[in-house]
């Protein structure tokens, strides 16, 4: 899968992604700061079921979301791991081999622990209004 798309047309895109995609998975969001891993994982959310806001877990690492039929989904966000290790310490296994859906935002800061069935998502900058996405 290879779309660029606009702000605009991000929740087309999720659906299309979450057609070809077996769920649960461990879904790992690669791409630069700013690239729209959140606001990817935000629209995925939605297009989930999820019920309420969905933001960044920046500081806590782990946001834990249900979905109106109690589907429980992980957002990760490992930007300040410093390592595998770390993230073992942190629990980050837990979530990963649980048997739910997550979501990891920067998975290059631990990616010894990814599942090796883990779905690798590329977002790129293509101008201040659009956005790549490479599966």
């Amino acid at each position: 899968m290879d779309i660029v798309y606009s702000l605009e047309e991000l929740p087309t895109v999720a659906s299309r992604f979450l057609e070809t995609v077996r769920m649960p998975a461990v879904i790992a969001l690669h791409g630069e700061m700013g690239a729209g891993k959140t606001t990817f994982v935000s629209t995925l959310g939605k297009a989930l079921g999820v019920v309420g806001h969905l933001s960044s877990p920046t500081f806590s690492l782990v946001n834990e979301y249900r979905t109106g039929s109690g589907v429980i989904i992980y957002h990760m966000d490992w930007y300040r791991l410093k390592g595998p290790e770390e993230a073992v310490m942190a629990g980050m296994e837990e979530y990963l081999f649980s048997g739910r859906t997550c979501l990891v935002e920067w998975p290059e800061r631990a990616p010894g622990i990814l599942p090796g069935d883990a779905i690798h998502v590329w977002l790129e900058v293509v101008d201040p209004f659009t956005r790549r996405l490479r599966v």
